[in-house]
C-alpha cells in the first residue's frame, strides 16, 4: 500500500508522456500528410504508434487512418515507400505503376513537391508552437507600461500598497513607466521596509511595503532543488542559514557560498513558517549575448509582490512576439549543442525520454495551461531535432534534395542506403547517450 503514491506518480507521469508526445508526432506527421497531399502525393496510411493497429478507418481518399499499440511516436507511409520512413521505394510497387500514379507517390513526385513534404513536418512543429505561445499572448495580454499596483499577493511585514495605487517613486527615485520601475527595484539596497511614493484616487501619497523585487517565489524551477524540497509558489525566504534577507539579490550570493553544500532556508508561507534544507545544483545558464555561466542555483524565480495590470495583445502584435519565442529557444538549443561539444558546459544539460517524460509529468501537475505551454517549447526542440542534417531524420532527407537539385541526379542507391545505416546508427547513439544523462547525472 505504501507503494501506491509513487505508483500513482510513476502512470500519471506516463501518461502526461505519452499524451505530449502523441500531439506533437500528430503535428509532425500532418504537416507530412497535408503538404504531401496538396502536392499531389497520396498517402496510404497515417500511424498515430507503432506495432499492433487498435483502431482504423479508411477515408473517402484511400488513407488509412490508425492508432497502433505502441504510443511512442508515428509515421505517414505514402503511396510506393517501402517503409515508414520514405527511405527507399518498393520496387515491386512502383513497377506496376504508369507515369501518373508514379506522379502520386513520393518517388515519384518532382523534386519540390518532395521536398516540401518533408520539410513540412518541421514546419508544422513550428507552426503549431507560434501558435500556442501567441494564443497564450492573446488570452493573458502585456504587463501595462505604468507601474500600476494589480492584485498585491500576502507578505510578511509592512504593506501599505492597495490594487490600484499607481507607483511614481521608489525611494525618492522617479519611476515614470515600468522599465524605470525595475531598474530603480534592481538598484535599491535590500531594506526590510522599502518607501514608495504614489497616486491613490486622484491622492498623493507616501507609503510602505516591502522591497519592490522581495524573496518571493514567483514561480519553481523545473528539476530544481527547491521543487524537489516542496517549495510553492508564493512562498517567501526569511533566512538563509540563519541570515535575514529582505531582496531577492540576496539569495543568489548566499546559495553560492554553500558552492554546493546543503542550505538551511526559514520560509514564510500564508502566515506560517517552516524550515527547509535544498541543495543547490550546478546549473549553466544561457547568457543574453551569448554563451553560458555555470552557478549553483536552488531554482527560485523573482517577481514583485503584486500582479501587473496588463493590455490588450492583437495578433498583428502577438504573432511576431510568439516567433521570436521560437527563435530563443532555437538559438539557446543550438548554443548549448555546440558549449557541450565543445567541453564548455556538462553535457549533463542534454536530456532524453526519462527527463521528458519527468518534465511532462511536472507540468501537467502545474496545471493545463504549464502543460501546453510545455507542448510548445517541447514541439520547437522535435521541430529543430528533425532538421538536423543527419541520413533518416527530415533534415537528411533535405541534404540528400539539395544534392540531387544540385547534380542533377539522386543520391546512389547504394550510398544513399549506407547513409541511412550510418544515420540510424548516429540517432540510436544519440537517445542512449541522453538516457545515460537522464539515469546517472
Amino acid at each position: 500500500m505504501g507503494l501506491l503514491p509513487e505508483f500513482g506518480n510513476l502512470f500519471f507521469t506516463l501518461g502526461a508522456f505519452i499524451v505530449a508526445l502523441s500531439i506533437i508526432v500528430t503535428v509532425h506527421e500532418y504537416g507530412h500528410y497535408i503538404v504531401g497531399r496538396w502536392c499531389g502525393i497520396h498517402a496510404e496510411v497515417f500511424s498515430l504508434g507503432f506495432g499492433p493497429v487498435l483502431l482504423s478507418r479508411v477515408d473517402r481518399r484511400g488513407t488509412r487512418w490508425q492508432v497502433a499499440a505502441l504510443p511512442f511516436g508515428g509515421y505517414v507511409k505514402f503511396l510506393g515507400d517501402a517503409d515508414a520512413a520514405s527511405a527507399g521505394a518498393d520496387e515491386a510497387v512502383m513497377s506496376h505503376l504508369d507515369a501518373g500514379q508514379r506522379r502520386r507517390t513520393m518517388h515519384g513526385a518532382p523534386l519540390w513537391a518532395r521536398a516540401a513534404t518533408i520539410f513540412a513536418g518541421p514546419a508544422f512543429n513550428f507552426l503549431f508552437s507560434i501558435a500556442v505561445f501567441a494564443g497564450f499572448l492573446w488570452v493573458q495580454g502585456l504587463p501595462a507600461d505604468t507601474p500600476r499596483v494589480g492584485a498585491v499577493h500576502p507578505m510578511p511585514g509592512v504593506m501599505e500598497l492597495r490594487q490600484g495605487d499607481l507607483i511614481t517613486a521608489i525611494d525618492d527615485q522617479p519611476v515614470p513607466d515600468l522599465r524605470a520601475f525595475y531598474r530603480v527595484a534592481d538598484a535599491i539596497p535590500p531594506e526590510a521596509v522599502t518607501r514608495y511614493a504614489i497616486e491613490r484616487d486622484g491622492q498623493a501619497m507616501t507609503v510602505q511595503g516591502p522591497h519592490p523585487i522581495p524573496p518571493r517565489a514567483a514561480g519553481i524551477a523545473l528539476a530544481s532543488a527547491a521543487r524537489d524540497a516542496g517549495m510553492q509558489v508564493g512562498d517567501v525566504v526569511q533566512t538563509v542559514d540563519g541570515a535575514p534577507v529582505t531582496a531577492f539579490s540576496e539569495l543568489p550570493p548566499l546559495v553560492a557560498a554553500a558552492e554546493g553544500a546543503p542550505v538551511a532556508l526559514g520560509i514564510w508561507r500564508d502566515g506560517a513558517t517552516l524550515d527547509l534544507s535544498l541543495t543547490p545544483r550546478r546549473t549553466d545558464l544561457p547568457l543574453p549575448d551569448g554563451g553560458f555561466e555555470t552557478r549553483w542555483l536552488i531554482g527560485l524565480q523573482s517577481g514583485t509582490f503584486f500582479d501587473h495590470p496588463t493590455r490588450a495583445v492583437g495578433p498583428i502584435e502577438a504573432l511576431p512576439l510568439a516567433a521570436g519565442q521560437i527563435g530563443g529557444i532555437v538559438s539557446n538549443s543550438i548554443s548549448g549543442l555546440y558549449h557541450m561539444v565543445t567541453g564548455a558546459i556538462s553535457t549533463c544539460n542534454l536530456s532524453g525520454p526519462v527527463g521528458i517524460a519527468t518534465t511532462s509529468g511536472e507540468m501537467a501537475a502545474d496545471g493545463l495551461g504549464s502543460f501546453i505551454w510545455f507542448l510548445a517549447v517541447l514541439s520547437t526542440a522535435v521541430g529543430l531535432l528533425n532538421l538536423f542534417p543527419i541520413p533518416i531524420l527530415d533534415g537528411g532527407h533535405l541534404v540528400f534534395h539539395a544534392y540531387e537539385a544540385l547534380a542533377g541526379r539522386p543520391p546512389n542507391e547504394r550510398v544513399l542506403n549506407l547513409l541511412m545505416s550510418l544515420g540510424l546508427v548516429i540517432l540510436g547513439a544519440m537517445m542512449l547517450f541522453a538516457l545515460g544523462n537522464d539515469l546517472f547525472c
